[in-house]
């Protein structure tokens, strides 16, 4: 089993990467995870453009056979529980790998969400992108403790 995060941006306060590596710390138990940083690029007044290219540098870096995860405000949204159940099927009936992308800012590119096999969103709130990345290790490492019958999930 693997899980990829694509990300654009990196993590720069110091409380989130602290939270950040205290979870992909304990994932290591379950899983072999790994974060792709892509640089986010500069915001001026062709935002479609700079979307299109975080989209293609985020195309080019996900891994072959993976099941692709997009966060999106607009995907579908689970509790936790269902959000395991989620895990373990995807693992179990379709890939062993899957890969959560996180876009930028300004979201993610069309091309990007059309290679979706799952649109995910958190919430109806608008999610920084380093607390979405920190928000989605945390919701990865509870589907596992739930998977495996382990208290952390109350």
């Amino acid at each position: 089993m693997k899980i990829s995060v694509i990300c654009v941006g990196q993590i720069k306060e110091k409380y989130l990467k602290e939270m950040n590596d205290e979870y992909l710390k304990r994932l290591n138990k379950y899983v072999n995870i790994n974060i792709i940083e892509l640089p986010d690029k500069a915001i001026n007044k062709d935002e479609n453009k700079i979307k299109k290219q975080e989209g293609e540098e985020i195309i080019k870096k996900i891994p072959n056979n993976s099941y692709v995860i997009c966060c999106d405000e607009h995907g579908k949204m689970f509790t936790s529980i269902e959000f395991a159940e989620e895990v373990d099927r995807i693992f179990s009936l379709k890939s062993g790998h899957i890969c959560f992308i996180i876009g930028g800012s300004l979201g993610l590119s069309d091309e990007v969400l059309e290679l979706a096999n799952l649109k995910l969103s958190f919430s109806k709130m608008t999610l920084i992108h380093q607390f979405a990345r920190v928000f989605l290790l945390e919701q990865v490492y509870r589907a596992f403790k739930i998977n495996h019958n382990e208290t952390y999930h109350k």
